[in-house]
């Protein structure tokens, strides 16, 4: 069968009520690769080392090493304004315009929850190493949120605040905007002290466990120390300001703000006007000190200039010294002069003395390439070097680390990060420009299937951690490959090749998801000068029976290789249209140069093999043809234009016929042909006409035109005789061995498919069987088979509408668009870069994009889900927590208590040395506790621990916590299915009374109403409670004893599990799974 495609004006069109229906069509993305143009936040695991950019149109793109790449779309086509990981656990949060947030589940690639938000989500933060999130909305609620990972869903905590309760339990009346624009969880504070800037410029800071503030800092309360004007390194000036007479401290709207120590005991606060101020805050050691809190109500000023009009500060991250906890740098987007060139400004910044005493030691301002998108500052456990990223604008990602950044501090004249580290691209689609690309199968030769094993192997250590010029480490390498990519039993089943602006080829394997470069072909010759080899490829085919790739480019040259898998030294010709010169050169395994033909100074439009893979067709822009002898590397034939009006040849379709069934009156009576087949090749042109050349002879059948007028031909493709029109094949019996047999060929044009019989056209008939006229321009065509009995027509529209025709009544059977499957939409010349090899696997490029996407779920060619790699790794998951409780396990022995006594001090005096301590917990011991927190709600008696304050008697009032020991806890019966769904219920119907106080809904209280319900009175009888007290210590010395018999052996446990995690970090480190 022959097919032909023309182009209209774009109308819409749907599949036929009575089309037959394909019950597996579900288009979807096998392959992604590139950062979309769209992209405009970060995110960053430093554990799992993981990269995840979210765009304006509801993608999320995930990075890792060794080219894993991951793209996850959101149901709707909107904007991230939020994006987090749930450190180490394998999980992704994103909040998007609409206000949804979204759980992604990295393990499985699929959206595991989402939750609708019933207003503006005006802040957001993941409580660091839990499944906690704090969130803050338009009218002020401080709200909490849960991930549940054995539900697989998002849970509304009943730990929620209004700002009214929060401004009057912090003394100041109630905002006028109370919208919260941002939380940040005190660092050392295990999640329970969160920090809320609100946006009329006040924050607060609230501990959750005492459901009180803290502290409270505004404009009133501002008292400056100093005012930094910092213009530039060499230009710092401070100005002493006088508190009595600035006056101008209004209150002014919050833009940005992050900590500034890593005990969270400094605060840089950005404003729309361009100040940066820096506070002084309580931390956990000077909580209950309030005359401490006084003393340290300080602030200092920082302006990046003098002038009255600057841009808002957008962002503020800061990184800590590695050398002093009291020094750092400041990353600075914003508050510049309005109309002044974009840059990130860096202030290195020194307080070793207290706030009162910092100084700027120096100012960098970094020049973006592109327009600011977002940044993210990693420091990663293991090391204390940290790494920028900065996105800009379309999708460029750079990354600067320590040794970078000081570089361009001692050179302040070089404001480009010369040295940065850009994000490694597995296939490069702009830097160079890709023009032309094809995906191909590759025979199970055993030969060819060796050589190209070795290759791969050899070239994969080269294609793993890029640098940079300055020998700087991508610092990206999550994820692992599967098992499956490993496999010897599994050779390289397809190739994907691609041509470039600059004149290269380059070549990958694409048997799995994860593709790898094996090849770069240059199309210089070495030694020898040849002009115009050094233009853009326009032209590809690959023969997978001989494995032989030829080349063409702008200039008309063809260059022809053959994948060899020795080292030789073998001949390349050089051929024009007047001589044939050869070169000896010395080729190592892979692509050798057989010859280069330079014959017609014309575009090569279009290449391809015939069946035998012996000769080739060469298809010119200037409408000439020729026909190359691929083993004696010489001219069989050179055209002249094939159509007097010289239009381009678009698309070359080869069958073999034998001589008989061609019915040619030129040889029906020539029988003394040595060769009884014949090679015809079909060639269409850029206006419709299709020419029969004999390959053999180069002689032209015929010529006929198969489209209207002013129709611009897209592609021709030969269909088997399996696929005929009936009426056809009951004319031509397709079983008789010596009966003339027929296919047919389908001709896309623009606006219209045609089928025609290849014989007809033999015989200079151009009726064509079948004619569709299509209602949208059509730019670009394929021809896909299911198995031996299923065949269609794949046609992409210009508006990006994909749409599949069964074949051979051309009847729409489905529709789907591009713009759904990626969010793309069509670009001009974006056909030229798509490509397929006969199934329903189709790639394509968009600007910095790559994606192969498939049509049924069927075809799975790609092996999904077995050859996906994993995104998280959970051997590096349990190493980083089995490190966590290996160095508490060491800092827990140098304050271990001894004894009874020793225990019940302890007992006593826990919280008050927990302030002078900064112990990090583990996740299953800080989950719990975070759990109890906020499975209450506000002001409630939690029946956790017994509070004793003995009042302003003592001179050191000192908080008693007395723990609950079980000794020998009793397990329950389990209970029988029946049982445990009627305790669900009933558990979750008391929790819902319990909650809407017996009603259906929730109702609106008041701040006095909700104090009165829960809060303490403390007007107990002092004597009663130290009695009590003093009871409960008896008991739990009693049960201390009964446990001192085990304390020898749990000691011992627990060192010989911190000796063993100490060698599973060891063992751990640097290894990957096909190591273990």
């Amino acid at each position: 069968m022959f097919a032909k495609l023309f182009h209209r004006a774009p109308q819409e069109s749907s599949p036929r009520k009575d089309a037959p229906q394909l019950k597996d069509f579900e288009p979807h993305v096998v392959v992604h690769y590139g950062i979309p143009s769209t992209a405009s936040i970060l995110a960053f695991d430093p554990l799992q080392h993981l990269l995840a950019i979210g765009t304006l149109d509801g993608r999320i793109k995930l990075i890792g090493g060794d080219n894993i790449e991951c793209l996850l779309i959101s149901p709707n086509p909107v904007p991230l304004k939020s994006l987090e990981f749930l450190q180490n656990q394998g999980y992704l949060v994103s909040v998007s315009n609409e206000n949804v947030v979204q759980v992604w589940d990295l393990e499985q690639r699929r959206l595991a929850s989402n939750l609708q938000w019933g207003s503006n989500i005006s802040a957001f933060s993941v409580v660091c190493g839990t499944n906690y999130m704090y969130l803050g909305d338009e009218y002020g609620y401080l709200s909490v949120l849960k991930f549940d990972f054995e539900e697989g869903n998002i849970q509304h905590m009943p730990y929620q605040i209004p700002a009214e309760l929060i401004a009057d339990e912090a003394g100041i009346p109630v905002p006028d905007q109370p919208s919260i624009v941002g939380l940040l969880a005190q660092p050392c504070s295990s999640g329970k002290r969160v920090l809320i800037a609100y946006q009329i410029g006040v924050i607060i800071l609230w501990d959750i466990s005492e459901d009180k503030a803290i502290l409270v800092r505004g404009h009133n309360d501002l008292q400056l120390k100093d005012e930094l004007t910092i213009h530039s390194t060499t230009d710092i000036r401070h100005n002493k300001v006088n508190n009595t007479l600035n006056e101008e401290q209004i209150e002014k709207e919050i833009s940005a703000l992050c900590w500034v120590s890593s005990d969270g005991s400094m605060l840089a606060v950005g404003y729309v006007d361009g100040d940066i101020i820096l506070w002084n805050l309580p931390t956990a050691v000077s909580a209950n000190n309030q005359k401490g809190n006084k003393a340290s109500n300080n602030a200092v000023k920082l302006k990046l200039s003098s002038g009255d009009r600057r841009l808002p500060v957008i962002v503020l991250h800061w990184s800590n010294s590695p050398l002093s906890g009291s020094a750092g740098q400041l990353f600075v987007y914003g508050g510049d002069d309005i109309g002044s060139e974009e840059v990130l400004t860096i202030l290195n910044l020194e307080f070793s003395s207290g706030l009162e005493a910092l100084k700027c030691v120096k100012r960098l301002d970094l020049t973006l390439n592109g327009s600011y998108a977002d940044i993210e500052l990693v420091r990663a456990p293991e090391s204390s070097d940290t790494t920028l990223f900065v996105l800009t604008n379309p999708g460029q990602l750079h990354v600067y680390n320590d040794e970078c950044l000081t570089g361009l501090i001692s050179a302040p004249d070089m404001k480009h990060a010369v040295n940065a580290v850009q994000c490694p691209v597995t296939i490069p689609t702009v830097e160079p420009y890709m023009t032309i690309s094809k995906l191909c199968l590759v025979d199970n030769n055993d030969g060819l299937q060796r050589v190209l094993k070795e290759i791969v192997l050899a070239a994969k250590p080269q294609t793993s951690s890029p640098t940079s010029p300055g020998n700087a480490k991508w610092p990206v390498s999550g994820g692992f490959p599967s098992q499956l990519s490993s496999a010897e039993n599994i050779g390289v089943e397809r190739i994907y090749i691609a041509g470039y602006q600059d004149g290269y080829v380059r070549i990958w394997d694409a048997t799995f998801p994860i593709f790898s470069l094996i090849f770069v072909l240059g199309l210089q010759v070495e030694g020898t000068e040849i002009s115009g080899a050094s233009e853009s490829v326009s032209a590809l085919d690959f023969n997978s029976t001989t494995s032989s790739l030829a080349v063409g480019n702008d200039c008309g040259l063809v260059h022809l290789f053959k994948l060899v898998g020795e080292s030789e030294k073998l001949n390349t010709h050089l051929v024009t249209e007047t001589k044939r010169d050869e070169i000896n050169l010395h080729h190592g395994k892979g692509w050798h140069l057989t010859a280069v033909f330079s014959l017609i100074k014309s575009p090569v439009r279009s290449l391809q093999y015939a069946f035998s893979g012996a000769r080739i067709i060469v298809g010119h822009e200037c409408g000439k043809a020729a026909v190359l002898d691929v083993i004696s590397s010489s001219v069989l034939f050179l055209t002249d234009c094939l159509v007097s009006n010289s239009s381009p040849i678009v698309s070359i379709a080869v069958k073999t016929y034998l001589q008989t069934d061609t019915d040619d009156p030129k040889q029906s009576g020539d029988t003394s042909s040595k060769d009884p087949e014949k090679e015809v090749a079909f060639i269409l042109t850029k206006d419709a006409q299709v020419i029969l050349v004999d390959i053999s002879s180069g002689d032209k059948i015929c010529c006929q035109s198969v489209s209207p007028k002013e129709s611009t031909a897209i592609s021709i493709y030969l269909l088997d005789e399996k696929f005929a029109v009936p009426e056809l094949s009951e004319r031509n019996p397709v079983n008789s061995p010596h009966g003339p047999t027929d296919a047919e060929s389908d001709t896309t044009v623009d606006e219209v498919i045609l089928l025609h019989s290849t014989k007809s056209l033999i015989q200079g008939r151009s009726n064509f069987i079948r004619k569709i006229d299509l209602e949208k321009q059509c730019c670009w065509a394929t021809i896909f088979k299911r198995n031996e009995l299923e065949s269609g027509v794949i046609l992409v529209y210009s508006d990006g509408v994909v749409e599949i025709r069964s074949l051979p009544d051309l009847i729409v059977l489905a529709e789907t668009s591009i713009m759904s499957i990626l969010r793309w939409n069509f670009k001009t010349n974006m056909e030229k870069t798509m490509s397929s090899f006969g199934n329903s696997n189709i790639t394509m490029v968009y600007g910095c994009e790559y994606a192969v996407i498939s049509l049924f779920t069927s075809e799975n060619d790609f092996r999904i889900p077995e050859a996906l790699p994993r995104l998280h790794d959970k051997v590096v998951a349990e190493a980083a927590e089995a490190a966590l409780k290996f160095s508490l396990s060491q800092k827990n022995k140098q304050v271990a208590p001894t004894g009874i006594l020793g225990g019940i001090i302890k007992g006593i005096k826990r919280e008050k040395e927990n302030e002078n301590t900064n112990v990090e917990e583990t996740r299953d011991v800080l989950v719990p506790k975070l759990e109890a927190l906020f499975s209450r709600s506000p002001f409630s008696v939690a029946d956790l621990d017994l509070d004793l304050d003995l009042g302003e008697d003592f001179d050191a009032p000192v908080k008693l916590v007395v723990e609950k020991i079980e000794v020998e806890p009793k397990s329950p019966e389990p209970p029988t299915p029946r049982q445990s769904q009627t305790k669900t219920e009933k558990s979750k119907q008391k929790e819902r009374e319990q909650l809407f106080e017996g009603g259906s809904e929730p109702k609106t209280r008041t701040a006095d109403e909700i104090k009165a319900k829960y809060r303490k009175t403390g007007t107990g009888d002092t004597a009663a409670v130290a009695l009590e007290a003093k009871d409960k210590l008896l008991e739990r010395q009693m049960k201390l004893e009964k446990l001192k018999e085990n304390s020898e052996e749990l000691a011992s446990g627990s060192e010989n599990f911190a000796s063993l995690a100490g060698e599973l970090v060891k063992q751990m480190e640097n290894r990957k799974w096909w190591q273990l």
